[in-house]
């Protein structure tokens, strides 16, 4: 197998409830464990709107392919939680206003109106809050420079404890013990191994391109951004920051796809506050949650034909050639053991001799 740099496999997903999904271009699958112990596997396309024409520009694509992800992905949390849905449950007051509103289409404009008030929510908390909590320091501080410092200071410092808190419950462990069997298997992959369980369970749980990371990158980058926004007029400064997301997304989603296809040290150093922060949100699984991940990864990714392309390295021939010496091995040790029972055997009756004299 020839040694190669780290190089993206393309595959990417999330953690769900009991489950994970995984997505290859314009293909996902949901892996769930039932309640009966069963793996259950949706599979179907997903036509998002990045990577079309000049969507898929450097530093727009990155804005398309963050709401891409955002929709996907309260989509298949949707998907993993029909599973556990209770079948006698009767339709609640809002499911009937809804489907007599919308018809077959309340499913899509429940995902819509889910999408905007979780976009809206991040807005106002990591975006808006700051920026008010800093102009609340204007009266003390005195150097715009050092103002918008604090307020990139207290937009970090939000994030982190928000990390913090959704940590410390308890339901969201095993959420995070699934989204570790993802990265697991991403990077089990991605290093030139076969995708079993005991190779997925030796791979690392952190990852470069880990929406966490991305997040974080967010963060740190408009720090820098709005640094340099010097204009009086708060409204102004309030919309200039808001006008800015976009940009935001798209630099920090550049740097995670950056980050994917290099080793180069410089981009580990940039990478490891992301990897250190993924200490919270990854925990290690158990074998039963990564042979979801697996199923999840078989259901969109052929990894046998990307280990041959990028790695050299051909599974199935590895795999008979292990089964070949192996039996060898069994062979060998059969027509031994007669042999080396004659003369142990002989050697006990020349001793039983010897006493009885």
């Amino acid at each position: 197998m020839k040694k190669k740099k780290i190089r993206s496999s393309g595959i990417g997903g999330q953690a769900v409830l009991e489950g994970i999904m995984m997505k290859n271009q314009d293909t996902y699958c949901v892996a769930v464990r039932k309640p009966d112990g069963k793996i259950e596997v949706v599979k179907d396309a997903y036509q998002g709107h990045a990577n079309k024409g000049w969507k898929k520009l450097p530093f727009i694509r990155g804005v398309f392919q963050f709401a891409d992800s955002l929709i996907l992905g309260i989509k298949t949390l949707n998907i993993s939680a029909d599973f556990y849905a209770q079948e006698e449950d009767a339709p609640t007051a809002a499911d009937k206003v809804g489907e007599k509103a919308f018809g077959e289409g309340a499913e899509k404009v429940l995902e819509i109106a889910t999408v905007s008030i979780a976009i809206l929510a991040a807005i106002g908390l990591f975006m808006v809050l700051p920026y008010f909590l800093a102009q609340a320091l204007s009266k003390v501080v005195a150097s715009d420079s050092l103002l918008a410092l604090l307020e990139g200071l207290i937009r970090l410092a939000i994030f982190l404890l928000y990390v913090v808190l959704i940590t410390a419950m308890k339901d969201i462990r095993r959420v995070y013990m699934y989204h570790g069997a993802e990265h697991k298997c991403i990077n089990c992959i991605e290093h030139g191994r076969i995708l079993d369980v005991k190779n997925v369970k030796l791979s690392s749980r952190f990852h470069k391109r880990c929406g966490t990371s991305f997040l974080l990158f967010v963060m740190v980058i408009s720090i820098i951004l709005f640094f340099f926004i010097r204009v009086d007029q708060p409204a102004l400064r309030l919309g200039l920051r808001l006008l800015l997301i976009p940009v935001i997304a798209g630099i920090s989603y550049e740097i995670i796809r950056l980050a994917g296809n290099s080793d180069f040290f410089l981009v580990s150093i940039l990478s490891a506050p992301g990897m250190l922060l993924q200490r919270l949100t990854t925990k290690e699984p158990d074998e039963d949650m990564i042979r979801v991940a697996i199923a999840a990864v078989e259901e969109v990714f052929d990894w046998k034909a990307y280990l041959k392309e990028e790695f050299d390295f051909d599974v199935d021939a590895y795999r008979e050639l292990q089964e070949y010496e192996t039996e060898r091995e069994r062979q060998l040790e059969e027509a031994r053991s007669p042999e080396e029972d004659g003369p142990e055997f002989e050697a006990e009756d020349e001793e039983q001799d010897a006493e009885d004299e």
